[in-house]
């Protein structure tokens, strides 16, 4: 681990008659350097999740205002960007994206910046981006959304919340799995291909609804998954309540983190970039769910950053050392492993994404938090 602090900027969600949250988060940004870049006359890709319809977690387009209004300030180009999901919901091609976005809020006017889907109409428009070096131990060439690519300036916004593969979701995983095209999502999931604990199946049928590729069928009424099918998005193992869909491989969640570690440098290298978590509404699972359940923790603060690894590693040590809210899914967690996201989800291991990064020189896990 690097010697290095890298410097990870915070500040909580009070407010005064002087200062609500959206200027406090423009004093932020300001202050962790966002004008350091150079964005005069520069396409900038201000990339986030604008939520499965049924979500309510997810981040506000108030937020994205007021990036966008801070890029125009300094003479860039913003635009905010997603890429297609591989699963079955409201975000699988780029007109059902946008509606979905349009529906929670996300246009020109609630955010002062147009639209696009970083990888097209269905999923294929894809710029392949070579990946060398001796750390690089999975993908050598990331499939990256075009738009996102062409972009001269790359900012991450992020809702950081749980994730029931990835332990959490962040600035990396916003960033690898979500500028991956469909072809790339694929890649990125391909060794967590799940099976069927049939003792436990019910047929409630969740896992074959999710499945967007006809990988499910139900022969003597328990769930079975075809594995010359399945591409391992793992969709089912989410939206399964009974814990009866596993990964058939017990090391796929930490090839999953690494190779999106390495799909996040693919996107980053060789261009500037700037990072913004948000830990608000820490839902156990990802926006991608068309529902969230009940917040694990309390809202704690805006964090910012030129590092991803270290804003990662600065919002999983706050969750990590906030009390467990009532009725969620933490309070309820039997286990005891030191580790919020562990408790919720004991499969995941999401240090292996961070010090994968940190190997491949996306940042260092050793930072300093400065408070405004």
């Amino acid at each position: 681990m690097s010697q290095e602090k890298l410097q990870v900027y915070f500040t909580n969600f009070r407010t005064s008659f002087e200062e609500n949250v959206p200027a406090k988060l423009t004093r932020l940004i300001r202050e962790a350097g966002l004008g350091q870049i150079n964005f005069q006359k520069k396409f900038a890709a201000i990339k986030m999740h604008f939520g499965e319809p049924g979500n309510l977690a997810f981040l506000r387009p108030n937020y994205a205002k007021c990036v966008a209004d801070e890029v125009k300030k300094l003479g860039g180009l913003p635009f905010l960007t997603d890429c297609n999901t591989l699963y079955v919901g409201r975000r699988k091609n780029a007109l059902e994206h946008l509606g979905a976005a349009q529906e929670n809020g996300f246009s020109v006017l609630s955010t002062g910046c147009q639209v696009i889907i970083g990888d097209g109409l269905k999923g294929t428009d894809e710029r392949e981006i070579p990946l060398e070096g001796e750390h690089i131990k999975h993908i050598k060439s990331a499939k990256i959304g075009t738009a996102i690519m062409d972009a001269d300036v790359f900012i991450s916004l992020n809702h950081f919340k749980g994730h029931e593969s990835t332990g959490f979701g962040g600035a990396i995983k916003n960033i690898g799995m979500g500028c991956g095209s469909r072809a790339g999502k694929m890649e990125m999931h391909y060794g967590g291909k799940p099976v069927v604990n049939q003792d436990n199946c019910v047929a409630c049928a969740a896992c074959f609804r999710n499945c967007a590729h006809g990988a499910i069928s139900f022969p003597n009424k328990k769930a079975f998954i075809d594995t010359d099918k399945c591409v391992g998005c793992g969709r089912c193992i989410g939206s399964c309540n009974y814990d009866a869909i596993h990964p058939i491989d017990s090391n796929s969640n930490i090839i999953l983190n690494e190779r999106m570690a390495e799909y996040a440098w693919a996107v980053l290298k060789d261009r500037p970039h700037f990072h913004i978590s948000i830990i608000q509404d820490v839902s156990p699972y990802c926006d991608c769910h068309p529902e969230n359940d009940a917040p694990i923790v309390p809202d704690l603060g805006m964090l910012a950053s030129f590092d991803p690894v270290a804003l990662d590693r600065a919002c999983a040590d706050l969750v990590n050392a906030a009390q467990a809210l009532p009725n969620s899914m933490l309070a309820e967690s039997k286990e005891d492993l030191h580790d919020h996201f562990k408790n919720i989800f004991p499969d995941t291991d999401w240090e292996t994404c961070l010090s994968h990064a940190e190997e491949l020189g996306m940042g260092t896990q050793n930072y300093e938090l400065i408070k405004i």
